[in-house]
């Protein structure tokens, strides 16, 4: 069942309209729980795409077994999937940066307030994201620390290869997810893959394990694949390799593997005379989490995240 969230008018007669798949159990009563899977915040982050499109396909070919309430919001910023922009077109504005939003506020901080407050009471939120065009994530759940207790035994159901516990940022208390955490309705946040792209290992991989959690959470009674064991990192034991200088990174390793102290892991070079600016090694022993996946850099681009050992 297809539902507006909000609708807002736009110049030239337009309007921008937010839409959620609410999918229902065959029963229900007054403790039927719910669970929302939230994408496209970012207009250039599409990886959960696919992770809504086989959650709709799933729970439509297995009514049968659903057991709870989901609600699949595949589209938070459509302006922005539809210009293929990172923020809201026209505001110059990132929308996981203005929430809970104001009614009194910008049409941004309004649609914001709507989504927040349509969301509010679930028993989960999956808020999923993926990297920009420059980085490859593996899969992950990202957690603040202030959350990590609640958090940590949920996010190791949802077959992700990392939990990555993170002290918070001061801009972090103006995301979707920390908005959601602080009224009590308890938010994951998913982060897989490159921007402007979907992997569909990832997407799927991301699949089982919210059916995972909703077999957990008695919302599904369904088959459910085997989940993998994640690293969890509590003590940010996070090395980062950054560029010493601008030219074109060729990568030596491949992402999400293991890599040694002095390890080769590529060289920024110069297409023009053929030269090796910068021979890479790993800082540590540890797994690479993070890979660079566009070649050009500049001084101090981001090339790896290293979990150290």
């Amino acid at each position: 069942m297809i539902e507006d969230i909000v609708s807002l008018g736009l110049p030239v007669d337009e309007k921008i309209v937010l839409r959620k798949n609410r999918i229902l159990p065959e029963c229900m009563d007054e403790n039927t729980k719910r669970i929302c899977i939230v994408t496209g915040t970012h207009g250039d982050e599409l990886e959960g795409q696919l992770v809504c499109y086989e959650m709709n396909r799933i729970l439509k070919e297995n009514k049968g077994h659903l057991k709870g309430i989901v609600d699949i919001y595949p589209a938070l910023n459509p302006l922005g999937i539809d210009t293929i922009t990172r923020g809201i077109p026209g505001f110059e504005l990132d929308m996981n940066r203005i929430f809970p939003g104001k009614k009194q506020g910008s049409m941004a901080e309004n649609i914001a307030l709507a989504v927040f407050e349509d969301i509010k009471g679930a028993e989960v939120c999956i808020d999923i994201h993926a990297s920009n065009i420059f980085l490859r994530e593996i899969p992950q759940i990202r957690i603040s620390e202030q959350t990590a207790a609640e958090l940590v035994p949920l996010a190791k159901l949802l077959n992700v290869d990392f939990v990555w516990v993170h002290s918070a940022a001061t801009v972090l208390k103006s995301t979707l997810a920390h908005s959601l955490n602080t009224v009590g309705t308890k938010t994951l946040v998913a982060e897989m893959g490159v921007g402007m792209r979907i992997t569909k290992e990832y997407g799927r991989q991301l699949c089982d394990g919210i059916l995972s959690l909703m077999q957990h959470l008695g919302m599904w009674d369904g088959d459910v694949a085997p989940v993998r064991e994640p690293i969890v990192s509590t003590d940010g034991r996070v090395e980062f390799v950054n560029a010493a200088m601008g030219g074109v990174f060729i990568p030596a390793i491949e992402h999400c593997m293991h890599v040694r102290e002095g390890e080769y892991i590529g060289d920024i070079v110069n297409p023009m005379n053929g030269q090796v600016l910068v021979h890479i090694t790993s800082p540590c022993n540890g797994l690479v989490f993070t890979l660079r996946e566009y070649p050009v850099v500049d001084e101090g681009s981001l090339i790896a995240r290293i979990l150290g050992e």
